[in-house]
């Protein structure tokens, strides 16, 4: 008798009609998902079960975008240059050195937020307070000023802002 072909899977198999009636025939292979993953892939990951599939990478901006943001961040910069450069030309007095006289008090704190308006926005609030203080020289306002420089020295004290 002739070879019985069944499948590609028995092409080689050199069984006979009879041969193949005696014996159970095979199960057919699954068909493929409905979905995304090839069958050869989903069987690959049912032997590596261990192996997550890895993150998707987002996707890369173009070179208009990245350009676009280059120039952005560019304009940004020179306008604050501009805006520190007015400041700077701009004349502002200092606020004299506090001695610790009462009636002194509201003269000194307005010079010296005048003075921080106009020239340290951009400084940290604890160089603002710290540039203030050196200017707290004298009495009981001096006592106040050694104790709060220890105490924001040792992180016991926070700086308050007062706009």
């Amino acid at each position: 008798m002739l070879p019985v072909r069944r499948s590609l899977e028995f092409a080689l198999d050199q069984k006979t009609e009879s041969e193949y009636e005696s014996s159970p025939s095979p199960s057919p292979s699954p068909p493929p998902p409905p979905y995304d993953m090839s069958w050869q892939q989903q069987q690959q990951q049912q032997r590596e079960p261990s192996q997550a599939p890895a993150p998707r990478q987002p996707p890369q901006p173009t070179r208009e975008e990245q350009l676009l943001a280059i120039i952005t961040t560019l304009h940004q910069q020179v306008n604050t240059m501009l805006l520190q450069q007015q400041r700077s030309r701009v004349e502002v007095a200092r606020p004299q050195v506090f001695s610790g006289k009462i009636e002194e008090v509201s003269v000194f704190i307005n010079a010296a937020r005048i003075y921080i308006r106009m020239k340290m926005t951009e400084e940290v609030a604890t160089t603002q307070v710290a540039w203030v203080l050196s200017y707290v020289q004298g009495g009981v306002a001096k006592a106040w000023k050694d104790n709060l420089m220890d105490e924001l020295s040792k992180g016991e004290s926070e700086v308050e802002t007062v706009e």
